[in-house]
């Protein structure tokens, strides 16, 4: 639930920019506006849907992600129209610098739960997730297939609106799991959506191609 309640991930900007570079734009500002609602809509969604069966802290979450994602992202917008030359110099650090914090904080909760993942609880939640992805995937494809059926190009956009639907932040699903509720395992749902999206969207680009 907490997975599907998340705004969509920044990958789906650069999967886009790899397969349709004209559409870069375009699933940015989705992106943008994904996460903009963010503040507001995941919290919502997490009380409405998690609600019933565990307490959610509305007004915490909106904090925590104004911290995790909103603050940031200004922070370096504010960075690059300010102070250019420090991201100039920083700028060959943050690929990997994201891929090693990344693989820490994934790795993380699937380590310290291992015995669960490896379980019939880590597979059975595996397979949710897989069911869940490639839905959105499938679904994200379709229906904009069908409604921009007249426009130009309109397999860029399928896969564009496909990447944004289909890819949700899992890491954003990760911290607010591990700051709101006390169970580890809840962790682990938003570690192996992460894997498995960007399993799902490997597939689904060498298909296309």
């Amino acid at each position: 639930m907490l997975v599907s309640c998340v705004s969509g991930a920044q990958l789906s900007n650069y999967a886009t920019f790899l397969t349709d570079p004209p559409m870069a734009p375009l699933s940015i500002v989705m992106t943008s506006l994904s996460t903009a609602t963010a503040v507001f809509i995941t919290p919502t969604l997490s009380l409405l849907l998690i609600g019933k069966k565990l307490p959610v802290d509305v007004v915490g979450m909106m904090s925590s992600i104004m911290q995790i994602v909103v603050a940031p992202i200004a922070a370096g917008l504010l960075l690059n129209r300010y102070l250019p030359r420090i991201c100039d110099a920083i700028q060959p650090f943050l690929p990997p610098l994201s891929v090693f914090v990344t693989a820490l904080c994934i790795g993380s909760p699937l380590a310290i739960n291992i015995n669960s993942v490896m379980s019939p609880f880590g597979v059975a939640v595996s397979f949710l997730l897989f069911g869940f992805h490639a839905a959105a995937f499938i679904a994200g494809y379709g229906l904009s297939g069908l409604a921009f059926r007249m426009t130009d190009d309109v397999k860029a956009l399928q896969r564009t609106i496909s990447f944004e639907t289909g890819m949700q932040s899992s890491l954003l699903a990760l911290a607010l799991a591990n700051r709101f509720f006390q169970d580890p395992l809840v962790g682990v749902p938003p570690a192996i959506s992460d894997q498995i999206m960007n399993v799902l969207d490997r597939g689904k680009s060498l298909v296309e191609v």
